[in-house]
């Protein structure tokens, strides 16, 4: 019999509702902030010298919030100078929330904002149809990997696009987390469809070394509080737990010898650590920076 188990794409909203829980009770916001604040001025350092205009390009910007911390830190570097933000994102709502954030945050003088309501594929298509190849001192994917179907494809383009001392930043899971080791346990039981692929900072050194790219690769440590999903009929546990399983009510519909294999995972050190009675899910990230 076929298994009940859908993708929890399938339903936007209850996705929505687990990827907040999942950034309220993640390290994931503060791990980038973290970067941001400490590591990424050194990667800023030259992409805006002798310009007027330095143009950004967020390429599944969200809701914006870590765009506006990275644009502070630009604007913090090369202060008086024009920044022309575009950010390409599919989700209307993302788009929303990200107006919002600008609408209420200060120090925004001499940045200019433009949203695209596109995948970064149909803004490839749209650029090459066009026949525009706009160039961008600065690129940033964060998070947005998981959804594209050719990734070196996709990183090759929006290289391509970098001016002479420009930088593409990636922000994806760590190749050392815990994701990586659910994924390559159980990944194929899990309902994923055609809808996004399993990719850490470990598959890209193979792919940009192939293309013969300079980088550098970061690790971001960070955790997210798990404890909730070994509550059985926890409202909050099981939204985490459709959320790391990337399954629409994965607790209810999944088989119950898959169900119970993978809470065992996740207590094991390859997944998590426990702590004063509480499980913490390995939430790393790596981030990755581009030479052009």
């Amino acid at each position: 019999m076929a298994s009940p188990m859908r993708s929890l794409l399938a339903d936007p909203d209850r996705y929505v509702r687990s990827f907040r829980l999942f950034l309220e009770r993640s390290t994931e916001h503060q791990c980038m902030q973290e970067f941001v604040a400490r590591q990424l001025p050194a990667v800023l350092a030259s992409i805006g010298n002798g310009k007027s205009t330095i143009n950004v390009l967020s390429v599944g910007g969200g809701a914006g919030e870590i765009d506006l911390q990275i644009l502070s830190k630009i604007r913090a570097r090369y202060p008086g100078v024009t920044i022309n933000n575009d950010a390409i994102e599919p989700s209307a709502d993302q788009i929303s929330k990200y107006k919002e954030h600008v609408a209420q945050a200060s120090n925004l003088e001499n940045i200019n904002f433009t949203w695209h309501r596109e995948t970064a594929y149909e803004y490839e298509s749209r650029m090459n149809a066009e026949k525009k190849t706009k160039k961008w001192d600065f690129i940033h994917m964060i998070q947005m990997l998981y959804y594209v179907k050719d990734i070196p494809a996709t990183i090759r383009y929006f290289h391509s696009l970098l001016e002479s001392q420009a930088k593409l930043l990636i922000i994806l899971v760590s190749g050392k987390s815990g994701w990586e080791t659910l994924w390559k346990k159980y990944g194929s039981s899990f309902p994923l469809e055609d809808l996004c692929c399993y990719v850490s900072s470990a598959d890209l050194p193979r792919m940009l070394d192939a293309a013969g790219l300079k980088y550098q690769l970061y690790e971001l440590p960070s955790r997210l509080d798990i404890t909730s999903c070994f509550i059985e009929g926890d409202k909050d546990g099981e939204l985490l737990l459709d959320f790391l399983t990337e399954t629409l009510d994965f607790a209810k519909t999944a088989p119950p010898e898959l169900k119970r294999q993978l809470m065992e995972e996740l207590r094991k050190p390859g997944c998590s650590e426990i702590r004063d009675g509480k499980v913490f899910f390995n939430n790393n990230l790596g981030a990755i920076v581009i030479e052009p």
